[in-house]
């Protein structure tokens, strides 16, 4: 689904101002609250929005270690083993990949030998030809989209629709 300008502020207000009303949204874009609410739930509709809960840091959780792990799979055990990690609660990620691994995978820990069990469990599972690690050592960047929002909001006149 194309967005347009407006649609790129509304994103970025939800971004930056999480908790806000959808009242207050349109209080401050300038907009009538039911075309907001319409494009709020054509975005919500169309998966450019989700619904999510609060972000929850790994860390306080008591699991400050990350770090990647790329899996290499049996060719035709993919599905199998992205099943098994779903069972395992510390792999907060996984994604099919190409390149060097089938798949890659954001794991927290609480120590580095909490971080080996873990591997060790990983290696185990059928289907599974080898695994390589790497630790994060520091954020520097956080995840986030805004920028993009921005850029995005930018390519797009008001009331145009940017190219997907």
């Amino acid at each position: 689904m194309p967005v347009d300008a407006l649609d790129a502020r509304i994103l970025r207000l939800l971004l930056e101002q999480p908790r806000t009303s959808v009242r207050e949204y349109a209080r401050i874009l300038g907009v009538a609250r039911g075309t907001l609410q319409a494009r709020l739930d054509r975005m919500e509709r169309d998966g450019v929005t989700t619904t999510a809960g609060p972000r929850i840091s790994p860390a306080a959780l008591g699991h400050p270690v990350l770090a990647f792990v790329r899996i290499e799979v049996t060719q035709g055990h993919l599905d199998a083993v992205g099943q098994a990690l779903a069972a395992v609660p510390e792999i907060v990620e996984a994604h099919s990949i190409t390149g060097g691994g089938d798949l890659l995978t954001r794991v927290v820990a609480r120590d580095n030998a909490h971080l080996e069990d873990i591997i060790q469990q990983l290696i185990q599972l059928p289907g599974v030809v080898r695994t390589r690690t790497e630790i994060a050592l520091r954020e520097r960047v956080a995840a986030r989209v805004l920028p993009l929002v921005e850029a995005v909001g930018r390519s797009a006149p008001d009331g145009q629709r940017a190219p997907r």
